[in-house]
């Protein structure tokens, strides 16, 4: 039921910033209030429900564009620093395993685009789905294999992948993600540290510009900069 209600919140089929009934919830999903109610609380911790005393639960609203800034100049100061020290040593290198999740992300794709039945793509929330599961767990993995427990826990606390994803609930495409993400799991595969690190920061910024048409305003996109590198020391 989590699984069930997360996708109906990032797919704007529950929209953002709305009081949520959980007897009609119900009703429309076919079981009782309980496993709605226990979703509802999980989702709290996902940031994507609050709850107010006398009001009940609500969906959170969309990042607004100075919050989807201040998320990704975060993830600018963490994820190219994690991605050079996953690089780094041969034993804990996480490339692999990275390669490997991209392989399956992409055989799904290939699926999808041959038209024919696949009981794990059955239409674009699912790969909307998909996308976001794929997507969060390439740079958890980064981010575990950098070691620091302390950065992974400040990294996990943002919901960075729930959130961001939101602002587009149509399809999205996927080509642009991969491509970046092949950059990064072979500049760690190889264990070249500084080019994990550039590669990863390029592709966030190549990320935030990409949803930050979600606004509207081409001017708005300009993706937030890696700070200097005397400050990440």
């Amino acid at each position: 039921m989590h699984a069930r209600l997360r996708s109906l919140i990032i797919g704007g089929e529950i929209p953002p910033d709305t009081k949520i009934n959980i007897v009609a919830l119900a009703r429309d999903l076919g079981v009782s209030q309980t496993p709605v109610r226990e979703a509802l609380q999980r989702l709290e911790g996902d940031n994507l429900i609050t709850y107010q005393p006398g009001r009940g639960y609500s969906t959170t609203p969309l990042l607004d564009l100075p919050g989807l800034r201040a998320l990704f100049e975060f993830r600018l100061l963490v994820e190219p620093w994690a991605a050079r020290a996953a690089a780094v040593d041969r034993l804990t290198n996480p490339g692999a395993a990275l390669g490997r999740q991209l392989d399956d992300f992409e055989g799904l794709l290939a699926r999808r685009a041959k038209g024919g039945p696949d009981p794990d793509v059955r239409d674009v929330r699912d790969v909307r789905q998909e996308l976001v599961a794929h997507d969060a767990a390439f740079h958890a993995a980064v981010i575990t294999a950098s070691g620091n427990s302390v950065v992974e826990q400040a990294y996990g606390q943002t919901h960075c992948h729930l959130h961001t994803f939101r602002l587009y609930p149509e399809e999205i495409d996927t080509a642009n993600t991969v491509v970046e993400h092949r950059r990064i799991s072979a500049a760690i595969g190889r264990c070249e540290p500084g080019a994990a690190e550039e590669a990863m920061a390029d592709h966030l910024r190549s990320s935030f510009e990409r949803f930050a048409r979600a606004f509207g305003d081409p001017g708005a996109a300009s993706a937030p900069e890696v700070p200097p590198r005397r400050f990440l020391a």
